[in-house]
């Protein structure tokens, strides 16, 4: 589970932080969404159009994730999730972001002998990442890499 919002604010509970962080991604979206079809009807450019696309795509992934996927799934924490169960694992608003990927390559206990790490168990790769956020950092990329070309 990522960072929250009652992790910076700590007054806040955690359900009310959420549904604020929900109520905060449909706003951005929708300005988002604006943009992107501003751009297009003023034929911006094809880079601009596109990494407007990606962080579009990927914030809508992450929205419909945490609207529906509490109602329209069984809690997933070590078992496979049910798909319309009879009651879900959160309400409306409250589900979790779920479209995560891990790749653990290699996997090793270090040498004894090394200081601080040796005996220490290692996993190369092991971090979980999101489609949706690669989606969304693609895009951000897109206008910081190409900012000059895009924004003239």
């Amino acid at each position: 589970m990522g960072t929250k919002i009652n992790d910076f604010i700590p007054f806040i509970n955690e359900n009310t932080g959420k549904l604020i962080l929900t109520i905060f991604r449909i706003a951005a979206i929708s300005g988002l969404g604006y943009w992107l079809l501003d751009s297009i009807r003023k034929q911006s450019g094809v880079l601009l159009c596109w990494a407007l696309s990606f962080i579009f795509a990927g914030a809508l992934g992450n929205i419909i994730d945490s609207i529906f996927y509490g109602v329209l799934f069984s809690d997933s924490n070590g078992q496979i999730a049910q798909f319309f169960p009879e009651k879900g694992y959160a309400p409306l608003f409250y589900g979790h972001v779920v479209d995560m990927l891990q790749f653990p390559l290699v996997e090793w206990t270090w040498p004894s002998w090394l200081p601080y790490i040796g005996g220490k168990d290692y996993l190369f790769f092991q971090y979980i990442f999101n489609i949706a956020d690669t989606a969304i950092s693609t895009g951000v990329a897109i206008l910081i890499f190409f900012n000059k070309k895009i924004f003239g």
